[in-house]
């Protein structure tokens, strides 16, 4: 982003890809962190990525927002699943096809993918 009119297009594309619902309580919320140390990890792809696979694929219940710092910077870029009745989930060292890949098991199919859980890259 070299910027503000950029950073009001990708607002804008974003919102008109989210479709600027009111959220229900019933919806999953998938939040990626953007904040500095986000962005300079590549939480930007992983944004744009899950908003395009969920819109293509109709996914429904499902809103993908961002979100500022979330205070683990080493393990960014971070995905948070907010799922209604559940615990955070929260994925670590995210890209494009990690979060495809949580999109697929996860928000589609109820399986988390336990590999890329903060827990399980506190592990190795």
């Amino acid at each position: 982003m070299k910027s503000l009119e950029e950073l009001k297009a990708i607002r804008e594309r974003m919102q008109g890809q989210i479709g600027l619902r009111s959220r229900d309580e019933e919806d999953t919320r998938v939040v990626v962190g953007m904040a500095t140390c986000g962005i300079a990890s590549g939480a930007r792809p992983v944004l744009n990525r899950l908003v395009d696979e969920v819109q293509k694929r109709g996914v429904e219940h499902v809103i993908v927002t961002q979100t500022g710092c979330i205070g683990l910077c080493q393990y960014e870029p971070i995905v948070e699943v907010f799922e209604p009745g559940k615990e955070k989930i929260t994925y670590v060292k995210m890209n494009e096809e990690k979060a495809v890949e949580v999109l697929e098991q996860h928000l589609i199919g109820g399986r988390i993918v336990e590999k890329y859980l903060l827990y399980a890259d506190e592990t190795k």
